[in-house]
């Protein structure tokens, strides 16, 4: 597995601090022996890199980010790119999208997010963490192959927007009256297709991972994530994954921090 640190953030100044859970969250992984499949978890082994970013000048930090991640998704079968904030996932579900195109595969994208991410973008050329999605598909990425997992709170423009496009959704309840039954809807809608995975941290309950900049009440608990997070990990199509808005700075006890490593050592 292929780890790649994208220290970008963009969050309107709410995000300050996620440019620092690449090596905080690389840290903590070297607490963790074995993941649950028992594969020893070793970080001196990791194919590591890291996309050096400068958020004072977002139109290098957009073009770095997709230029670096076209390479990757040419030279790499799968890839976790640990954040920063959820804007990086435009310039990196942008570089996917056009990467499939030139391939000939259908680009399927799963987000575990507590928000659609779907605002009224505030600059067109740079999405923040509030709007990346609705400019990627104001881009041309088809709507009928995303789907949104754990939405809590959405604007009122949002859920118009979800609903003009179509978006599927997977709700919490819809997630708590049937755990495996979520994990087999999200197995079967990637099936086949090359698949891109964001996760948001705070999709989980703040009880669980307060370090971050939008804690939601009534997320997921960390296990329910682990076991999605396991069942998506067994998808031979994932071609990547990103784990963003993680904020060491707002933690409490490094649980935030803890869990970005437990997340990542189901993955590799």
């Amino acid at each position: 597995m292929f780890v790649v640190k994208v220290p970008g953030i963009n969050g309107l100044g709410k995000t300050k601090g996620c440019e620092k859970a690449g090596n905080a969250i690389l840290k903590s992984l070297n607490e963790i022996y074995s993941n649950e499949e028992n594969k020893p978890i070793n970080t001196k082994l990791l194919d590591l890199e890291e996309i050096h970013l400068d958020n004072s000048n977002l139109e290098i930090t957009n073009k770095l980010v997709y230029k670096n991640s076209s390479e990757i998704f040419q030279e790499k079968p799968r890839t976790i790119f640990i954040g920063g904030d959820h804007s990086i996932s435009y310039s990196l579900t942008k570089s996917f999208f056009d990467y499939c195109k030139k391939e000939k595969k259908k680009p399927f994208l799963l987000v575990f997010d507590a928000h659609p991410d779907c605002m009224e973008p505030a600059h067109k050329d740079y999405p923040t963490h509030e709007d990346w999605l609705r400019s990627l598909i104001e881009s041309g990425f088809p709507t009928e192959n995303i789907l949104l997992i754990g939405v809590r709170n959405s604007d009122q423009n949002e859920i118009t927007f979800l609903k003009e496009n179509k978006i599927k959704i997977i709700s919490m309840n819809q997630i708590l009256d049937d755990l495996q039954g979520a994990g087999d809807s999200i197995t079967e809608f990637s099936q086949g297709n090359e698949l891109y995975v964001s996760l948001d941290i705070d999709v989980i309950d703040p009880a669980f991972a307060p370090g971050t900049g939008y804690t939601e009440p009534a997320g997921l608990t960390s296990r329910e994530f682990i076991y999605l997070v396991q069942r998506i990990n067994r998808i031979k199509n994932l071609k990547a994954v990103d784990l963003v808005e993680i904020n060491p700075d707002k933690d409490i006890g490094n649980l935030t921090v803890k869990l970005g490593a437990k997340i990542l050592s189901e993955l590799i």
